[in-house]
């Protein structure tokens, strides 16, 4: 015969919420008895049921690293991005390698031996697209200069000739010095020609030289020295190389970029594309992005599930005062967590950037049903039950508490569901179905576990006591302040939540995604890098085109907006003034044909034949230095004397000519094909940059290049709604961001009034008295708005990730109220509520999320931290609201037993 058999009689009139409550009562405390009779085969079930939950994870659990996918496919701005992804398929999933040197010449060269290398795998690179490398822009690339700039670049060659040609039969050491002396000997003319400006020249290798002298890394830049100050407009652009990979991505793996991307770093490592060597190679793109994204929340995710473990354990050690209760829920709460993952993955296939955060959401929310449970469960036993009739007696007077908080936890996270923001949608079900599995956990496993755990031993005669002790409730002090303070306490609450109503209208909302990712990571780093040209920034807005010649009418209608900087088409490729370019780079090509005549074939010149030279160098340095006046030439040959003191001995002097002559090939071949450019037109253009503008159907694409800064949303907004004065259909990443944002507030407002309606609906039907409705929700409406305020205050504004703070709110802090306000029914008013165990467990169960969620504060993705310290807070501030505000509301109301 059970030792707690199912109860017949009825319950005390205090605690009657009516017929079906009764029997919910019954079959909880029945489905108790039965755990406990059973006790050890449901842990065997649970046990089995946990491993088979465990093997289905790690066999197929997946990450979607889309934030696009957080939204619905089904508005309208999705679809015309989906229609411009479909024309344009070799712009999604993409790797682009940033190529740095200290000189564009390393720049060049590194790019084009990489690019090579790549070409060699293309199962794992697959297109590997090197657009300033291409033979079309070393051919024309003196086509898309200014005239100015070509003019000038034309001057100094024709200056340079003699030398150039001096350097083309002989690229050594040797050749160098030589063409330096012929420089020289015309400074120190009375009347010199001056064909070269020696002293620009002379300072170049004066800074290669001194970064010999002391071990760091320098080559002169020939491109420089041969451009002038036309490749010196921007040396980061200048110096900055880009590569565009579409590799094969293995979808199969939790990180479907990462062989493509550590291919790239070792082939990298393998050319010797090194800082040590003056080349810094980066990786950013969508596929770098979403992979450093993933590791960025797996890592900061693991330590917030390890730090939430800590703190949770901690905090049960402290509430519960009793091993035995601790591990028991641990163990309940593991279980849980692994079924509801399980449920996760069974029922949506893949997690996304923030359902990932559904496990430290479950961690803080079972906890709170054990804790309830436990410490109900206590109290019974340390007034002298035995343990199935304590067991009982929780299960009978925190059951129905516990179901209702978990239908309104799961309320507040369904009330997603039927809004377009997807990411949050899947964070719902999978949270809102883990607060049922959480609820039946802690009402079959923690039972169970507690059942064939060693029993603590209760005195004899400890039940018999006519006054019950508490030692489990917060203490006199506590209550006093309540009894004593009440009124006070709710005009201050009533004040605080004027000024928070009066802070609402300054809330703002974060729409950039840019601002959700790790900064520190290399592919965002990078990105940022990129938008400080304009024609790389994301905030663009694309337009698809019947045809070249309607894109070309468009893009010419959005130049005339003040918002549009500029607006592209196929047709920028084609150079402007080709004409008088041509004649130009002809006449480039006849001065300097007999420079490159004929191919040096000298031998490379033995240690004497240098240091001959060296010596020769070195005798028209001193020369230039005797200059009269303050020539620069005189000043620059003086600091160049000082610094060749430092190359001593033949090994120092084969690595300065290897520093000053190995950019010096690569130049003058790409100079030699440069002069073979010719007309260029549409139908020249090569099919990669056609098929980069153009769609297999005929269809164009436009882009549009803002203005101005569209972090700013007001210029974003701008930005966006000018171009669709224009064309109505335009896509592309701003009117992505834009929309997303919009889409994102209006399904927090739907979500938030969701839940609410439905929250209260079902606390009028269960707890049936609008004043216990009323004084659960007052708490609430509280410190929501404290939460709004706290997020002004310290300038944490809502962003996709956090939005989803007040819906819980309401969910996770109805549940303190709800625990509150049912005791009161048991008890003789507040003052018999403040001295049971329901407040303490109030305090630690929030106490335990506050852990939980604080914990994913520590992330270093922007994203999810944002969520745990809004979070936080807005915990903090409905414990505060609940074990503070409410019993001092009840005071006030005259709440008592009888209602």
């Amino acid at each position: 015969m059970s030792l707690f058999p199912c109860p017949q009689r009825g319950y005390k009139r205090g605690i009657m919420f009516g017929v079906f409550s009764q029997a919910y009562r019954r079959a909880l405390v029945c489905w108790t008895a039965g755990v406990s009779r059973l006790a050890g085969l449901v842990v065997v079930a649970s046990v089995v049921a946990t491993l088979g939950a465990g093997v289905f994870l790690a066999e197929n659990v997946r990450i979607n690293t889309d934030t696009e996918d957080m939204l619905s496919p089904d508005l309208d701005f999705r679809r015309n991005s989906e229609v411009v992804s479909r024309a344009f398929p070799q712009f999604s999933d993409n790797l682009v390698v940033v190529i740095d040197g200290v000189t564009p010449d390393i720049a060049d060269d590194a790019a084009r031996a990489l690019a090579a290398r790549l070409r060699q795998r293309p199962n794992l690179f697959g297109r590997v697209d090197d657009p300033a490398g291409s033979d079309f822009f070393r051919r024309n690339g003196f086509l898309f200069l200014d005239l100015e700039d070509l003019y000038d670049l034309s001057d100094r060659l024709a200056e340079a000739q003699p030398f150039l040609g001096t350097l083309w039969r002989d690229p050594s050491l040797v050749g160098l010095f030589k063409m330096l002396n012929m420089a020289a000997d015309e400074a120190l003319k009375e009347t010199p020609a001056q064909p070269i400006e020696i002293a620009g020249v002379l300072d170049a290798i004066t800074d290669v030289a001194m970064a010999q002298t002391v071990g760091k890394f320098a080559q002169l830049s020939w491109q420089a020295l041969m451009s002038g100050d036309a490749a010196e407009k921007d040396n980061e652009i200048a110096n900055r190389r880009i590569l565009v990979i579409q590799p094969a991505l293995d979808f199969a793996s939790l990180s479907p970029a990462a062989d493509a991307m550590d291919g790239v770093r070792e082939a990298a490592i393998g050319l010797g594309l090194t800082p040590e060597k003056g080349v810094r190679v980066r990786l950013t793109g969508s596929a770098a992005l979403s992979h450093e994204e993933l590791k960025s929340v797996e890592k900061g995710m693991g330590l917030a599930g390890a730090v939430s473990l800590v703190l949770v354990i901690s905090l049960l050690m402290v509430g519960l005062r009793s091993s035995r209760l601790v591990i028991a829920t641990l163990v309940t709460l593991v279980m849980g967590l692994v079924w509801t993952a399980a449920f996760a993955i069974l029922a949506l296939g893949t997690l996304n950037l923030i359902s990932v955060a559904f496990a430290v959401l479950f961690i803080g929310l079972s906890v709170d049903f054990g804790i309830h449970y436990g410490l109900r469960y206590q109290e019974s036993r340390r007034r002298g039950e035995v343990h199935a009739l304590a067991l009982g007696e929780a299960a009978n007077q925190v059951g129905g508490a516990l179901t209702l908080c978990a239908v309104s936890a799961a309320i507040a996270f369904y009330s997603f569901l039927p809004t377009d923001y997807l990411g949050l949608a899947e964070l719902g079900l999978i949270a809102g179905t883990g607060m049922f599995i959480a609820l039946f956990a802690n009402m079959t496993v923690l039972p169970a576990m507690l059942t064939v755990m060693p029993k603590t031993h209760v005195k004899a005669g400890a039940g018999t006591t006519d006054k019950p002790v508490r030692p489990t409730s917060l203490g006199p002090a506590f209550q006093s302040f309540i009894r004593r303070n009440s009124r006070a306490v709710c005009w201050t609450a009533l004040a605080l939540g004027i000024g928070s109503a009066l802070m609402l209208p300054k809330a703002a909302f974060d729409f950039d995604p840019l601002n959700l990712k790790d900064s520190k990571t290399e592919s965002v780093a990078t990105l940022f890098d990129l938008m400080a040209d304009n024609r790389n920034s994301p905030y663009t807005v694309t337009v698809l085109s019947r045809d070249l010649n309607m894109a070309m009418g468009l893009a010419d209608k959005l130049k005339t907006l003040p918002e549009v900087d500029d607006a592209a088409t196929l047709t920028d490729y084609v150079p402007t003034n080709q004409g008088e370019k041509l004649e130009v780079i002809s006449s480039m090509a006849l001065f300097l044909a007999p420079a490159f005549a004929a191919k040096g074939t000298a031998a490379p010149p033995s240690a004497e034949q240098r240091g001959a030279a060296l010596d020769r160098f070195l005798d028209k340095l001193k020369a230039l230095a005797q200059l009269p006046g303050d020539a620069p030439a005189k000043q620059a040959a003086q600091r160049l004397s000082l610094a060749m003191k430092g190359i001593q001995g033949e090994d120092a002097l084969k690595e300065f000519e290897k520093r000053l002559l190995t950019a010096l090939p690569g130049r003058l071949v790409a100079l030699n094909q440069a002069l073979l450019a010719g007309p260029v037109s549409l139908a020249t253009l090569p099919v990669a940059i056609r098929g980069n503008q153009i769609a297999a159907d005929g269809r164009a694409k436009v882009e549009a290049f803002p203005k101005h800064d569209l972090r700013d949303r007001e210029a974003l907004a701008r930005f966006v709604a000018a171009v669709r004065t224009v064309t109505p259909d335009a896509t592309g990443s701003s009117v992505v961001i834009l929309e997303a944002g919009n889409t994102v507030v209006r399904a927090f407002w739907q979500a938030g009034i969701v839940s609410v309606v439905l929250i209260a609906l079902i606390l009028i039907v269960v707890l049936q008295r609008f004043r216990d409705v009323v004084l659960v929700f007052v708490p609430l409406a509280l410190a929501a708005m404290l939460t709004v305020a706290a997020s002004v205050v310290f300038s944490l504004p809502f962003n996709f990730a956090n939005v989803i703070v007040l819906p819980l709110l309401f969910g996770l802090g109805v549940a303190g109220s709800i625990h509150l306000v049912v005791r009161d029914r048991e008890e003789s008013g507040i003052d018999g509520v403040l001295e049971t165990s329901t407040p303490r467990a109030v305090l630690f169960s929030a106490l335990t999320t506050i852990g939980s969620f604080g914990s994913i504060a520590l992330s270093s993705h922007p994203g999810t931290s944002s969520m745990g310290v809004l979070l936080t807070i807005a915990i903090a501030l409905s414990l505060g609201c609940t074990l503070v505000v409410l019993p001092a509301l009840m005071t006030v109301t005259g709440r008592n037993r009888n209602g």
